[in-house]
């Protein structure tokens, strides 16, 4: 089943055969194989939760493209929050539905690589892009007046780059600390992806200072964003209040309701998966949170900024508007 190097094994006191995870070829996902009266359901969930994944975040990145409008600093952020949905979506869920249909179960080594990296990658900007855009909902809200001078296009393009450059290089830091370890002549996952602590599991070497590293990238990029997001929303709140009337508040309060959800959703889900108690120990609780992770997050956002964000309602009305056949349409967004 694992097909090594000869140079590359070798024998250690225990009888176990060692080998670098650069050298194996094929890895073999068990999946959802213990369930399989379930299969075909969790098929048909993820494939829907994928498809409605991509299409409504190609909606909102084409939508925020065509109206002049929502060419903002907000609408910049959010845009690079969907086509990061769009990325982490496709890397979990199309190779799992892949091997659904075809019934091989199996990703190759730099397929396994590949998928790891762009998740530990989308993952990170993610978390860091998300307390920026807590940042700017705090500049528009508690110093209107300065907003345009101090979210200016440059920065906003510096804040994004400065998203995905960290995510990467923190991706790259945990990809080269895991290569260089030693499986135990074990290539079968027990997970539907090449997750990072589903591959750890096959190591039988010590793993203290890999998990020591993703401790404090996991803190960096968990923790600390939503520490800096906690009192972004605190001086908001305190800005709001000092509103005086009741509409003005609410308008205020609006612009932040649809971010505030979208951070819950992914925060809540990022932090029981990777900083959860050592304790607890199920992979098949990690998978089924890895999928709601992968699946239901990205599905959600755009739901969740559509509805809740009357700008992108207005911008889909002129959009319709332009077609005489979609008055119908139109009057169920009123």
């Amino acid at each position: 089943m694992i097909h090594l190097e000869p140079h590359k094994l070798w024998s250690t006191g225990t009888g176990q055969f060692l080998a670098n995870w650069t050298s194996v070829k094929v890895f073999f996902f068990l999946g959802f194989s213990h369930y399989p009266k379930v299969q075909v359901i969790i098929f048909a969930v993820c494939l829907l939760m994928y498809l409605i994944t991509l299409l409504g975040n190609i909606f909102l990145i084409s939508i925020t493209i065509l109206d002049s409008h929502l060419h903002t600093p907000m609408y910049l952020f959010l845009s690079n929050l969907t086509f990061l949905d769009i990325w982490y979506s496709s890397s979990a869920l199309t190779p799992m539905l892949a091997n659904f249909v075809s019934g091989r179960n199996t990703i190759s080594f730099s397929g396994c690589a590949t998928q790891m990296y762009l998740s530990l990658a989308v993952g990170s900007t993610e978390c860091v892009l998300l307390p920026m855009m807590a940042h700017d909902r705090y500049v528009a809200i508690c110093n209107p007046l300065r907003y345009p001078i101090i979210m200016n296009r440059r920065t906003c393009v510096q804040i994004a780059g400065g998203s995905w450059m960290t995510g990467c290089l923190t991706a790259l830091v945990e990809m080269m600390s895991v290569l260089p370890l030693s499986l135990c002549g074990n290539s079968i996952i027990n997970h539907f992806t090449c997750e990072i602590l589903a591959i750890l599991k096959l190591v039988c070497v010590d793993t203290s200072l890999v998990q020591l590293i993703m401790l404090v990238i996991s803190v960096l990029l968990l923790p600390m964003p939503m520490l800096l997001i906690c009192i972004s929303y605190a001086f908001i709140l305190a800005s709001i209040l000092r509103i005086s009337s009741v509409e003005g508040r609410s308008k205020a309060f609006s612009t932040c309701t649809a971010h505030l959800m979208v951070v819950v959703l992914f925060y809540g889900m990022a932090l029981s998966m990777y900083l959860k108690p050592s304790t607890v120990d199920s992979q098949e609780i990690d998978k089924f949170m890895a999928l709601v992770y992968a699946g239901l997050t990205p599905m959600l956002n755009p739901i969740i900024y559509s509805l809740r964000n009357k700008e992108v309602k207005v911008a889909l009305k002129k959009l319709l508007i332009r077609n005489p056949f979609n008055t119908a349409f139109i009057s169920i967004l009123k």
